[in-house]
């Protein structure tokens, strides 16, 4: 699992973007600030997946930070 959190509030962190293989299929979830959950099944391997989530949020982890805190899926 690799997951981007951000900071809401002080020493309150909430999920934003999670990839996952857990139910036993790679996913991303994504989270807006009321907790709701997007989820989207990913047809790659557990390598794959982790690769991707890597680079995803190592390149984009402001951008989803901002649109998070302003109420928008990533």
């Amino acid at each position: 699992m690799v997951q981007l959190e951000v900071e809401v509030e002080e020493s309150v962190w909430r999920a934003v973007l999670r990839y996952d293989c857990a139910h036993d299929f790679v996913h991303r979830d994504r989270y807006n600030v009321h907790g709701e959950q997007d989820k989207e099944e990913l047809p790659l391997t557990y390598t794959e997946a982790l690769d991707l989530a890597d680079k995803d949020i190592n390149d984009n982890w402001e951008v989803y930070k901002e649109r998070f805190l302003r109420g928008i899926f990533p």
